[in-house]
């Protein structure tokens, strides 16, 4: 019988460029890990010695969610119920899992791995795999990366299993059913035959008819041809044995985009002085600014990353209103943001890389100087633009807007407030200008919500002869009006407002006033009511 392998060849690395590399990380005791190094006076009395599990209620029963290695030694597992796990082992040690502090600690440890590369992605509950593409040499080589990566995740107090291969499939089941810490590029194949059945991350049904069929190792799986493997079990099972094989790369999703441009410095030494800080970070902004001239563009907005020697990461974030690559502006901007943090920059035993991004960039090209030397035009619109930035990083980004207008006939949604900083504004539209010599369409100054009135009209529909306002009669000269405005249904539904018949009044002093009644006297549901919207200049 001919043997048909469903494994193609490696496919050659494009334009000769470097194979990638992953490397994935598996925290097998992230649980208990956690509230161990969380609580170091309850476990310093040898309990990390003995058998400890987290419990969760499943079903109305306490069940074993999580374990330390002891108490796997002593035959448990996951899933157990607890009063069958104390029949086993007497002495087990519980408590309560915390799946949300469990997270947040994954989530830490993904920041705190951002330092040895930007492209760190989550790996279900319990792994992370962080694309290492062209970052080994940075650090000496591959083993030397990986050990920096141990050492890190030590300040967490987590036991972490490592391991780099050619694709992110491939570091994770090697980091989960194998000793391998690093797989040469293109040694996957070869290695992966020895791995089990599991190492697939298939449903439980798959694996248990794969087990029964007597596939035990991915090997007996590659050696079946593809199409019975694809007719019985779907295209998925074959795919992924193709990427733990090596054979094909879909890359990660990290957590946060790749920045655009990045420039940063690691030192031998833990660095505490701020003023030390800053200086390097002048330099790399300085590299970041020849970088973005070399291409035509300019930062709006700066990330500043400060990665502490026990893990702990604090970010920095600065906006431009404007593309810019001013080295100096850039700084100054960076102190006065560090002044204005509720929470100062804390060192503690000091920071061992710091890095410095620009996430988001727009084009900006030269600018051609006037025969004077200056652009007044221009120098007055960077005049406003490094104004906003100040007062954006004292204040923070939603403390400084600027007015827009929208695109719609409702004159309560038609006005509003964003931040000097966004870069996309909603659709706009400009006001309609009245005829010389007559009073503005709208008001300027508009009541939030309308003012209850009390108004006597001499028709039902027809505009107020008198209201009274703030417990002041006014007795109504002039009128303009109805300008009728329906509701935006398709904003509101079934809870539309009621129609508005506005007018335009003015009282026997010349004080305007923009009043509307709401519904009509002709529908019987409710009753009309009368609103004070806004006052004219």
């Amino acid at each position: 019988m001919s043997i048909v392998s469903p494994l193609p060849p490696s496919p050659p690395s494009p334009g000769g460029s470097p194979p990638r590399r992953y490397l994935a990380l598996w925290f097998p005791f992230l649980s208990t890990d956690r509230v161990r190094h969380q609580n170091p006076q309850a476990f310093s009395a040898g309990l990390d010695k003995r058998p400890f599990a987290l419990v969760e209620k499943v079903g109305g029963a306490l069940r074993l969610a999580a374990l330390n290695a002891a108490a796997l030694q002593a035959g448990l597992a996951s899933g157990t119920g607890l009063a069958d796990a104390r029949s086993v082992v007497p002495d087990l040690v519980t408590g309560e899992i915390d799946r949300q502090a469990d997270a947040a600690c994954l989530l830490a440890a993904a920041s705190a791995c951002e330092r040895f590369t930007p492209l760190v992605a989550l790996d279900g509950e319990a792994g992370l795999v962080l694309d290492i593409t062209g970052c080994a040499h940075l650090f000496g080589a591959e083993e030397d990366l990986r050990r920096a990566v141990g050492r890190c995740l030590a300040g967490f107090g987590l036991t972490a299993r490592a391991t780099i291969a050619g694709t992110p499939e491939a570091a994770r089941a090697f980091a989960r059913f194998s000793r391998h810490g690093i797989l040469p590029p293109g040694s996957e194949t070869k290695h992966a035959r020895a791995l089990p059945i599991a190492a697939l991350g298939a449903e439980a049904g798959i694996a248990i008819a794969l087990t029964r069929a007597g596939l035990k190792t991915l090997g007996d799986l590659a050696d079946r041809p593809s199409s019975e493997l694809v007719a019985r079990f779907g295209a998925p099972l074959a795919a992924a044995l193709y990427r733990i094989f090596g054979r094909e790369d879909i890359r990660i999703t990290p957590l946060r985009a790749p920045p655009e441009f990045i420039a940063e410095k690691h030192f031998p030494e833990p660095l505490s002085s701020m003023e030390s800080l800053l200086v390097v970070l002048e330099r790399l902004a300085g590299d970041l600014s020849g970088l973005m001239e070399q291409r035509g563009q300019g930062g709006r907005c700066f990330e500043a990353s400060f990665f502490r020697s026990d893990g702990a990461v604090r970010r920095l974030v600065v906006e431009t209103a404007q593309g810019t690559r001013d080295t100096a502006s850039l700084m100054r901007l960076i102190r006065l943001r560090i002044e204005a943090l509720a929470d100062p920059l804390d060192p503690g035993f000091g920071f061992d890389a710091i890095r410095l991004s620009v996430t988001r960039s727009e084009a900006l090209e030269p600018e051609q100087q006037g025969l004077a030397g200056g652009n007044a035009p221009r120098d007055a619109e960077n005049a406003v633009a490094a104004l906003v930035d100040r007062l954006v990083a004292r204040l923070g980004r939603e403390s400084v807007r600027r007015f827009l207008l929208r695109d719609t006939h409702d004159p309560v949604r038609a006005a509003g407030t964003l931040s000097c900083l966004s870069a996309v504004a909603p659709a706009s539209v400009g006001t309609a200008s009245p005829e010389p010599g007559e009073p503005p369409l709208r008001p300027l100054t508009l009541f939030e919500p309308p003012h209850l009135i009390e108004a006597l009209a001499e028709v039902p529909d027809g505009p107020p002869l008198r209201f009274r306002w703030r417990r002041v009669l006014h007795d109504v000269a002039r009128a303009e009006g109805p300008e009728r405005i329906a509701p935006e249904w398709w904003l509101h539904g079934a809870r539309a407002p009621a129609t508005r018949d506005y007018y335009r009044v003015e009282d026997g002093a010349g004080h305007r006033f923009w009043v509307f009644r709401e519904g009509f006297f002709e529908d019987s549901t409710a009753r009309p009511r009368w609103f004070l919207h806004g006052l004219f200049a």
